[in-house]
């Protein structure tokens, strides 16, 4: 049995496999440039975030209804609850389908087909989290707040991903004042290729309350300090950042440092269809490259689940802490690290 945890981070667009992707090519009329599963597999080498990005956005032309978007997030929730997950906090990325002519009803019915039975079905509680685009204008992030309005009951929070470079947090101020107006909690995607200083931006001017990714924060010692302080969550994604070359390999990633300085770190797949590995695949690619202990995953496991935005049902989360606390590790990942 996997170990209890909750993902953070993850782009239900992300989670697009090959085959799935050719059953709804097929299912809606798409051509797909590539003759077949394993020439699209073999599509998933990227040089950097804009390479992944652009094969990322070309697939979605395979979404198209309602139970495209409900069979994506069912076999998404089927493999993370298969590998541990219990939580989930979804992203979704309205402009990319809107811009495609596929409306918002379409993507956050479709999506809730999945998520409102997937207690039931799975075994995972969920949020779905609306995310905007950064390289897309501020005006355009406004307008696909005010087209989700109707949907708000579902939806609990708002993010920020794509382009970092050369699009900072204090680009979508308005829209962020406009979603915490709103009720909706808030998140942002900082310091993955952009500096430290987008993390101070997105804490500061969008009073965002988690930072998805955030490993560039550690190169700037105060902004550490007052993550540290004051307890933000940053939302790792291990495998995300070998194939985006974040990072040249998992060895190299400063996760053991980051836990070492008090950082309430998780772990997370961001996209795994296209970066090697679900939930459960980052927890143990970490664990065998890194040698964390076990004391080590269940403090991720714990972070992930008092990370998550659970305040409303606390007797929830808190079962779901016991149920990490109660996990008994293979006599292989003892409790002390290897030297």
């Amino acid at each position: 049995m996997p170990l209890p945890k909750a993902e953070l981070h993850l782009h239900i667009e992300g989670t697009l496999e090959p085959e799935l992707a050719f059953e709804l090519a097929a299912r809606n009329g798409v051509s797909l440039p590539y003759p077949d599963e394993d020439a699209l597999r073999e599509a998933y080498r990227f040089e950097a975030l804009q390479s992944f990005l652009n094969l990322y956005y070309e697939l979605m032309a395979v979404l198209r209804t309602e139970r495209d978007f409900e069979d994506l997030a069912n076999a998404y929730l089927a493999r993370a609850a298969a590998q541990g997950v219990r939580h989930a906090e979804i992203f979704f990325d309205p402009q990319a389908h809107l811009a495609r002519g596929v409306e918002m009803g379409t993507v956050v019915e479709g999506l809730w087909r999945a998520l409102s039975t997937s207690r039931e079905k799975h075994g995972v509680s969920t949020r779905l989290i609306m995310c905007f685009l950064r390289d897309e204008s501020a005006e355009s992030a406004l307008a696909t707040l005010d087209a989700a309005k109707p949907y708000l009951d579902r939806i609990t929070g708002v993010g920020l991903d794509s382009a970092e470079v050369g699009h900072p947090p204090v680009k979508f101020r308005e829209v962020y004042e406009a979603a915490a107006a709103l009720g909706l909690r808030r998140v942002a995607h900082a310091g993955e290729e952009g500096p430290p200083a987008y993390v101070v931006e997105a804490l500061d001017v969008l009073g965002v309350e988690r930072i998805d990714h955030g490993l560039r924060s550690v190169e700037d010692p105060a902004l550490v300090e007052r993550l540290v302080r004051d307890r933000v969550p940053l939302t790792l994604c291990p495998l995300s950042n070998v194939r985006l070359r974040t990072v040249d390999t998992l060895a190299d990633h400063p996760l053991p440092a980051m836990l070492d300085a008090g950082l309430m770190c998780t772990v997370n797949s961001d996209d795994p269809a296209y970066f090697g590995g679900y939930a459960g695949d980052n927890f143990d690619a970490v664990r065998e490259a890194l040698g964390l202990t076990g004391d080590r995953l269940r403090e991720l496991a714990r972070n992930s689940f008092l990370a998550s935005f659970l305040e409303d049902d606390e007797e929830l989360r808190a079962r779901y802490l016991a149920e990490v606390d109660a996990y008994e590790f293979p006599a292989a990942q003892n409790s002390v690290r290897p030297a």
